[in-house]
């Protein structure tokens, strides 16, 4: 098992004072900027594989965003961070208390290709807000697969004073800088007042069961040949056709009906509830 975590560059004192100021204006610009996050059409936020499909246009980094609240200056991810978390990629178990949640994505370079072996490190408050620093509670590690994918079985965060919901994360390409951010959760009150809030780390998220599922995709700075790989989707069992349906894997130029209509799939995409084709134009076309 490999519990090495890399650690992050030394800051200076000063820069993480300003970091720790929250302003009157940077509550006001969080609360400009909470509604600001791209949408595909039906509501759900853009993910990196709709934005670039084709390899043709480079994409932005997933932006970083820092705690604001660090009680040790040379460190960037805040007071609750811990090195050497367990590898695994769940930090639960059947009798962990709390909502379930899966967050799944793929972590990309600026051309749209996978990037595998990345290391995505997880942590977060448990269901009341309060973060384990005895131990590794929700805690933990793990590298994306060869086609760049990644799952996290875990549950919704807390709420504690000062912070909308989040999970933080560090993001790594092989021998690349790493990345520190955190996610963030759509429709929560707090969004509107957390002035670290950043629409650009919103996930989209859904009801399922009991529990709700997550998607984010990472863009790493990495420089990369654009090209015409489609980017990956989990690979269908059968070709694609027929009737639209939910969980399936389709592809640029796959047709289906739906509510007796032909569509063209327009860009590769695994479909959920909520992305119907006639409700979200980016993704099919009718014909």
């Amino acid at each position: 098992m490999d519990n090495t975590t890399p650690q992050e560059p030394n800051v200076s004192d000063e820069a993480s004072a300003d970091r720790r100021r929250i302003s009157r204006k940077g509550l006001l610009k969080a609360a400009i900027v909470a509604s600001a996050a791209p949408l595909l059409a039906g509501g759900g936020v853009a993910l990196a594989r709709d934005a670039a499909p084709d390899g043709a246009a480079l994409l932005a980094p997933t932006p970083e965003c820092d705690d604001g609240d660090d009680t040790t200056p040379p460190q960037m991810e805040g007071p609750y961070f811990k090195p050497n978390s367990p590898r695994r990629t769940s930090l639960v178990t059947p009798s962990t208390p709390g909502v379930p949640l899966t967050v799944s994505g793929y972590v990309f370079g600026r051309a749209c290709r996978p990037i595998s072996g990345a290391l995505l490190d997880f942590w977060q408050a448990d269901t009341n807000g309060s973060y384990d620093m005895a131990q590794f509670a929700f805690r933990g590690h793990q590298f994306t697969g060869a086609d760049g994918s990644f799952t996290l079985t875990t549950i919704v965060p807390g709420l504690y004073p000062g912070r909308t919901r989040h999970i933080h994360v560090k993001a790594q390409a092989p021998g690349g800088r790493i990345l520190t951010t955190q996610l963030y959760f759509p429709g929560e009150p707090r969004n509107n007042t957390d002035a670290l809030f950043d629409p650009e780390l919103l996930m989209n998220v859904r009801t399922v069961g009991n529990g709700r599922q997550g998607t984010f995709d990472f863009v790493l700075d990495v420089a990369q040949t654009p090209g015409p790989t489609d980017p990956p989707t989990d690979p269908p069992t059968d070709p694609p056709g027929g009737t639209w349906t939910p969980g399936t894997s389709y592809r640029a130029g796959d047709r289906v009906t739906y509510g007796g209509v032909a569509y063209r799939c327009r860009q590769a995409h695994r479909s959920i509830t909520g992305w119907e084709p006639p409700n979200v134009p980016a993704l099919w076309e009718r014909g």
